[in-house]
């Protein structure tokens, strides 16, 4: 199964680009949409006990921000996918400002999360991370690609992939027969 955590600052595209990408083949987990970590945890665990995809689709700026969603998934056996979204504050701050007014984060919210936000490495227990950046039409494209060590990722068919210019990987999913989530699931931040 096939977990997938989004980094990036408010009004970097995340949301959108899961619209495009994995709205037909996964969950989203978002504060934005379940508005308390009640309601995250709650389909978080749904989605490990079902062994259901999902994309946790929050700012997820910090590594321990990310920590616990990682240790979930990998407690259910599941894959985890990173995909940071890299973009200058400037570009952020626009693509905020141009959105319906109650989704506006403050401006000072914005650049408090670029400010603070820890790029994502490999170590945090991720099997792929994507790195993408906005061409000059403004479309996503992915500037890198990272694996960790191990057996290759099957291609995960129904998902579109990243569009990219460069590479041809592809999100993946585990083909191995569906495992029970762990009784216990690490708890989210309160």
């Amino acid at each position: 199964m096939e977990a997938i955590v989004f980094i990036g600052v408010q009004g970097a595209g995340k949301s959108s680009y899961y619209r495009e990408h994995f709205f037909h083949s996964h969950v989203r987990i978002s504060l934005d949409l379940l508005h308390t970590r009640h309601r995250e945890r709650l389909f978080l665990e749904a989605c490990l006990k079902t062994q259901q995809r999902f994309v946790v689709d929050n700012t997820n700026s910090k590594r321990h921000d990310r920590a616990t969603y990682i240790a979930a998934a990998h407690a259910a056996r599941y894959e985890v996918v990173g995909y940071y979204f890299e973009v200058d504050l400037e570009t952020a701050l626009a693509r905020n400002s141009s959105r319906p007014a109650f989704q506006v984060v403050p401006a000072k919210g914005v650049a408090g999360t670029f400010r603070n936000l820890e790029p994502p490495k490999l170590d945090e227990g991720f099997r792929r991370l994507y790195s993408l950046r906005l061409n000059e039409s403004g479309q996503w494209f992915v500037a890198s690609v990272e694996e960790a060590p191990g057996p290759p990722l099957p291609t995960f068919p129904t998902a579109s992939p990243p569009s990219d210019q460069s590479a041809t990987s592809r999100p993946s999913d585990s083909t191995s027969p569906a495992h029970q989530a762990a009784e216990s699931t690490p708890a989210l931040p309160e």
